[in-house]
């Protein structure tokens, strides 16, 4: 649990941990398969709702350890990019049924699929406020965290 949780709160990370184990263990043949597009969303929302948590804890660290901060804000930041490279590959993968494969770009025209499939492009375009917000484009592309501090 956090440190600054009390006792009773519920700590609700171990669980979704365990449940992805198990869906993995459960629902990834082993052997070369496609990744469903389904299986891609659902992975995007996850890692949008890491990087939305890892937001939080940073936020609230800042004020009180900046070298922990810096670490939260570094794993943000890498999740953020995690995300990046899900949606990309969301957009590559082939559609159900016809198998036909979109562009990437179309997701920044706002209904590039229609629904459900456009709940991917449009928590990726709300999740990529929060990093414009957040993060800089020399922090997203840099190869190494820039962490220093000590």
């Amino acid at each position: 649990m956090s440190r600054t949780t009390s006792p009773t709160a519920q700590d609700f990370v171990p669980f979704a941990t365990a449940a992805l184990d198990f869906h993995r263990a459960l629902n990834i043949p082993t052997g070369p398969l496609v990744t469903a597009r389904a299986e891609l969303d659902a992975l995007h929302a996850h890692l949008v709702a890491v990087h939305e948590l890892l937001d939080a804890h940073a936020s609230r660290t800042a004020r009180l350890l900046a070298v922990e901060a810096d670490q939260l804000g570094a794993a943000r930041t890498r999740v953020w990019q995690a995300a990046d490279h899900v949606h990309g590959a969301y957009h590559v993968a082939p559609r159900p049924g016809t198998g036909e494969v979109s562009e990437q770009e179309a997701c920044h025209s706002g209904l590039p699929e229609g629904a459900p499939e456009l709940t991917i492009c449009q928590r990726h375009q709300r999740a990529a406020r929060l990093v414009r917000r957040r993060t800089t484009p020399a922090d997203l592309h840099a190869p190494f965290t820039g962490l220093t501090r000590h």
